[in-house]
């Protein structure tokens, strides 16, 4: 599809009004659910209007691509589930206890490198929702407290890029051959933690005093049964990856099998206690953020109307022939995925340059993987952690850039630097 057809300039005019929308949701207040599911359905219904698939299959196209997006929604879903099963039982509380900081500096410091290192283990999605719901267990909401947050999303993004498992676009280069495990992880751990610290020394600066002294250990009791449910819980959320290797089945999958487990345990436990309906998995489903989860939805939907106009393609391929150096391309590509998502251009980037072109393990290749997983810390919107931590911390788009992205920016370019000296 050419890119100059009118259709296309009008997916790219709705997905502009509606971004412009999604910013400004403090002044329009107007959710940013809505518009970006309304974006998501406009975008589609325009793609509709042509032959954007070949032998005129739209229907088909379509259903890959919601193959994919549900995918994610499930993922998120299944991981909100698991999360809110231990919230209820107040399961965390045992984990607050450990963490008795009330320095803002300090604990800024050790919920980042938690963050870090859980999501090479996990991913940056799951651990994005699991560390702000405990640091809402830590702390009473405050505008320092959110600045932490935004120090767990940098650290979940650049700790899932050095892991093959940790980041979506890392697994995407490691299973079409394009990176190594054991390489990837070798290469690229320096320069994540280098955009780690990086972007905590601004953010450090930012933040003076300590804490308000929370009531929610004071006030919160285990459950019964909430020790059991915390580690079934983590349990669960860590075994994901190996029920992924496991079985060969996508790691939503592995997700619902967590949650079922864990429906039916708790089922088992309190089902002889009348007194304990609250305790149940129907009450967790009930307190699921649907709101953020619709709002992300939409998101995806939108991106993949960009992705099926050619609109990405089109966009790493005047990367190649208005730059052309390669290493500029990839801190290119990482820059773009700050404002759409990174699934879709390195997906562009394997159908650009195949492995001919840049063999497995090339710096191009390594690069991407960095580039492509930590620069959508610099936006809110351009990773799926700044996304749920926008959902579930309701943190204003703008605030975001004043407090966080040039933080995320500086350590994006650190760890940049970094892998260029090694």
């Amino acid at each position: 599809m050419e890119i100059f057809t009118l259709n296309t300039w009008l997916i790219i005019v709705a997905f502009i009004v509606g971004y412009a929308f999604i910013t400004l949701e403090h002044v329009t207040k107007i959710n940013k659910a809505t518009v970006a599911l309304m974006m998501g359905i406009v975008c589609w219904a325009i793609l509709f209007t042509t032959d954007f698939c070949l032998e005129g299959k739209n229907t088909s196209c379509f259903l890959e691509h919601l193959a994919n997006i549900s995918q994610v929604v499930l993922f998120l879903l299944g991981a909100l589930a698991i999360v809110e099963i231990i919230n209820i039982h107040h399961g965390f509380t045992i984990i607050s206890q450990f963490i008795n900081i009330s320095s803002k500096r300090n604990l800024l410091w050790v919920i980042a490198i938690l963050s870090f290192f859980l999501s090479s283990i996990l991913d940056n999605l799951t651990t994005t929702i699991v560390m702000i719901t405990l640091l809402s267990k830590l702390t009473p909401r405050s505008e320092d407290r959110l600045v932490v947050g935004g120090a767990i999303v940098i650290a979940a993004n650049a700790g899932g890029a050095w892991t093959p498992i940790g980041d979506v676009t890392t697994t995407m280069l490691w299973i079409g051959g394009q990176v190594t495990a054991a390489n990837v992880m070798m290469q690229l751990f320096l320069p994540s933690i280098a955009c780690l610290i990086a972007a905590l020394i601004p953010l450090t600066l930012s933040l003076k005093g300590s804490f308000a002294t929370t009531h929610v250990q004071e006030t919160q009791k285990l459950e019964p049964f909430g020790r059991g449910v915390l580690w079934l819980g983590v349990f669960v959320l860590v075994f994901v990856p190996v029920f992924k290797s496991i079985t060969g089945l996508p790691p939503f999958m592995g997700v619902l099998f967590g949650v079922s487990l864990l429906w039916i345990v708790t089922d088992l436990v309190h089902r002889n206690f009348h007194d304990r309906e609250h305790l149940r998995m129907p009450k967790a489903l009930s307190r699921v953020d649907l709101s953020s989860t619709l709002f992300f939805l939409g998101i995806l939907l939108c991106i993949d109307a960009l992705d099926a106009a050619g609109i990405l393609d089109h966009l790493a391929l005047w990367f190649d022939n208005a730059v052309g150096n390669y290493t500029l391309i990839a801190i290119g590509i990482g820059l773009v995925s700050a404002v759409v998502d990174n699934v879709p251009l390195v997906a562009a980037s394997i159908g650009m340059y195949d492995l001919t072109h840049f063999p497995t393990d090339s710096k191009f290749w390594q690069l991407i993987a960095y580039c492509a997983g930590t620069g959508g810390s610099i936006l809110i919107i351009g990773s799926a952690a700044g996304v749920v931590y926008m959902g579930l911390e309701k943190v204003d788009f703008f605030w975001y850039i004043k407090r966080i992205g040039f933080a995320a920016l500086v350590g994006y370019f650190a760890g940049i630097g970094v892998y260029l000296l090694i």
